[in-house]
């Protein structure tokens, strides 16, 4: 920000509702970043959830534990499937009874497609 800008900015007699606003608006980006996912666990979160419920219709939700969460950039393959991403982590698996955290596993391709999600207890 210049410096004219900032006077501008501070002048007494400018509406006092452009400061509010732009502070306003920064504080609401910032609170949306920080509940966002990263799109990597966006897409081991979705396809994990459809294979457990698969195998368990109780199954309601998953969740990932960014904080815990490594996300691992790789330009490899398996055979001739290219693997762009590893994600390794702990997830909540919530069902009808307590969620303990299982360790999760997910392979991501091209496009951010979730190729593999795994969940184990520790």
């Amino acid at each position: 920000m210049g410096w004219r800008n900032l006077l501008w900015l501070l002048d007494a007699h400018r509406d006092r509702r452009v400061i509010l606003t732009a502070a306003l608006a920064s504080a609401i980006s910032t609170a949306a970043l920080a509940e966002t996912l990263s799109p990597e666990a966006d897409a081991c979160k979705a396809s994990g959830l459809i294979a457990l419920k698969q195998r368990s219709p109780q199954v309601k939700d998953v969740e990932i534990d960014l904080d815990s969460a490594r996300i691992i950039n790789a330009d490899t393959k398996i055979e001739d499937v290219p693997i762009k991403t590893v994600v390794i982590g702990e997830a909540y698996i919530e069902r009808a009874k307590s969620a303990k955290p299982q360790t999760f596993v997910c392979i991501i391709g091209d496009k951010g497609k979730a190729l593999l999600t795994l969940f184990t207890d520790k």
